[in-house]
């Protein structure tokens, strides 16, 4: 397996396919695969190693969702309770119902209220702009921030449904890591690094505005037409208004590897203890009932194509990952949990075949398929061996 997945990531650079790439694999016990290859910043010879940091953008949903539970242990939220009850903002968000005649847009209140559930399931109403025309139109007709500035004003985007009507991505976890703070009262970023970051050994995951310096970090690039890549210099902005718990981390994948063992170990990891047992199954349930996982529709193909995982078969969704209702062509079994960050930064967990894996990349547009391929192939090489 070892010589296969080299031989995969080797490949992947060599063929144009990505400029760096980093995978782990671990099972209960330990790490099965490390390596990487490529270069941190193409064109610079700097290698792509095991301990690159990058930007893992929404794999930074399941920590918070595990904070989240966290919390919801310790008696300090309640899955099905109002959410305004600890975040009394989220009582005055409004649906959007559509568009007048003068094209103003047209809200009301929702018909039942907003939980945590909901938050964490991507069943709030909540949507992204990347993926939602009517987010997108909502925020170029009122000026209205997008949530990549940072501020927290982004938050306060109208729904686009009834909480529970249906399943639809969006910035629920950002909301979720606001009712956190409400509760501890502390940063999320404190609440993380207390109960989830610091007893995993997770010494090179933080908030990217309050992330150390480091000359380990990756360059983010973009894929351009001609198929080459060019470096998308980060902008230099001030620091975000909020610890962004969709997704505002950066990690190695060494450290990500940590998170996925305490899961697939019940919660535990190295004798610290994250959640119960009955927690972590918990979060691995389907969530939604009979909704299912439905295609992401870009409306910025800089940023994503048309997003889904193995689409065809059904998926739903738990506290707060996607789950697969049926087993996957690279071999994973029903019941895997997975999802990724918007760089191309992927991960899996298969509870039932004891499996574990991250691949990190930092690549734009998101669900480019020459790297989805690639995590495909490293991921069926995994169960080949296994």
């Amino acid at each position: 397996m070892r010589a296969e997945i080299d031989g995969i990531l080797r490949q992947a650079v060599a063929a144009g396919d990505v400029p760096g790439v980093v995978a782990v694999v671990v099972d209960a016990d330990g790490a099965l695969y490390e390596g990487a290859a490529g270069e941190r910043t193409i064109g610079t010879g700097t290698p792509m190693t095991v301990d690159t940091v990058g930007a893992i953008y929404s794999m930074t949903k399941p920590l918070t969702g595990v904070a989240a539970m966290h919390a919801v242990e310790a008696g300090l939220l309640e899955l099905d309770a109002p959410a305004s009850r600890v975040r009394p903002e989220l009582g005055s968000i409004k649906v959007l119902d559509g568009w007048n005649a003068d094209g103003e847009p047209v809200l009301r209140p929702p018909r039942t209220a907003i939980t945590l559930r909901n938050l964490l399931t991507h069943t709030s109403g909540f949507s992204y702009d990347i993926w939602n025309a009517n987010t997108q139109r909502y925020l170029e007709h009122t000026g209205m921030p997008a949530l990549n500035t940072g501020r927290v004003a982004a938050l306060h985007q109208p729904l686009m449904f009834d909480p529970g009507e249906r399943w639809e991505y969006g910035i629920g976890i950002d909301w979720a890591g606001q009712m956190i703070e409400a509760v501890a009262g502390c940063t999320l970023s404190d609440y993380l690094t207390e109960h989830i970051l610091e007893p995993l050994g997770m010494t090179d995951t933080a908030f990217r505005g309050a992330a150390p310096p480091t000359d380990r970090i990756a360059s983010m690039h973009a894929r351009i037409a001609n198929g080459s890549f060019v470096v998308v210099e980060r902008a230099q902005g001030t620091a975000p208004e909020f610890d962004e718990g969709g997704g505002g981390l950066v990690a190695t994948m060494h450290d990500y590897a940590n998170f996925l063992r305490m899961v697939l170990r019940g919660g535990e990891l190295d004798g610290h203890r994250v959640l119960a047992p009955e927690t972590v199954d918990l979060m691995a349930r389907n969530h939604i009932g009979d909704l299912r996982v439905r295609t992401l529709s870009t409306t910025n193909q800089m940023v994503s194509l048309d997003a889904e995982f193995f689409p065809g078969t059904p998926k739903s969704w738990g506290l707060t990952w996607q789950i697969d209702e049926q087993p996957q062509v690279t071999g994973r079994a029903a019941g895997t949990l997975m999802w990724a960050g918007l760089s191309n930064c992927f991960h899996w967990i298969d509870r039932q075949s004891g499996v574990a894996g991250c691949f990190m990349t930092q690549v734009l547009p998101f669900v480019d398929e020459r790297i989805v391929g690639s995590y495909y192939e490293v991921e069926a090489a995994v169960y080949a061996a296994h």
